[in-house]
């Protein structure tokens, strides 16, 4: 069985997961367009989040406040099977049905965030690193409304920089970061 969520996890993780592969370990110092955070901080951050959002997707509660260390030994081949846990679990009709009961918000939205995060943090992880980077149009098509509607709430949490202007001529994808307060030229040279 399998929701569109399960299916644009599922067209997102793939890009991803070769960008986190792709990762050297000499890289992780670098820094990223996360500010204050370097390749290894937004490692361990996006791990937590596919970790987590498996728990949501059962309505289960998660603990953000735990940092953990997830790049012990084999963790490029952890994040790849982590994301494949992430598409199973949002593949359950019901993953999408009522409110999540720890983030108070619909569930579709609540899996729509890590959509989201798979994007958005593979293009961070991999212009950092000097990766190329091409997600599945779908689920960059699939963002747009839901990073509008998040942006003011994020951007008070500091989840989000404020919009950095784009127009129209420019991939969706560079469109989506500049919601979510990107610079889509962002270099490790800046």
């Amino acid at each position: 069985m399998a929701t569109q969520t399960s299916d644009l996890l599922a067209a997102a993780a793939a890009p991803t997961a070769a960008v986190v592969r792709g990762i050297a370990d000499d890289q992780l110092d670098l820094p990223t367009p996360c500010q204050d955070y370097s390749v290894r901080d937004l490692l361990n951050h996006l791990f937590q989040v596919v970790v987590n959002f498996q728990d949501l997707a059962s309505k289960r509660p998660v603990e953000w406040a735990d940092k953990p260390d997830f790049l012990a030994d084999g963790w490029r081949d952890r994040f790849e099977a982590e994301t494949g846990r992430l598409v199973t679990a949002w593949a359950d009709p019901a993953s999408l049905e009522g409110v999540s009961p720890g983030m108070g918000m619909p569930q579709s939205t609540v899996g729509g965030m890590a959509l989201l995060d798979l994007v958005v943090h593979g293009w961070d992880l991999a212009v950092a690193t000097g990766q190329p980077y091409a997600p599945a149009p779908e689920a960059t098509a699939a963002l747009h409304e839901l990073a509008e509607q998040l942006g003011p709430t994020a951007r008070k949490m500091g989840v989000f920089g404020e919009p950095v202007p784009t127009d129209g001529t420019v991939p969706e994808l560079h469109r989506l970061l500049g919601v979510t307060g990107r610079d889509p030229a962002w270099s490790t040279a800046r």
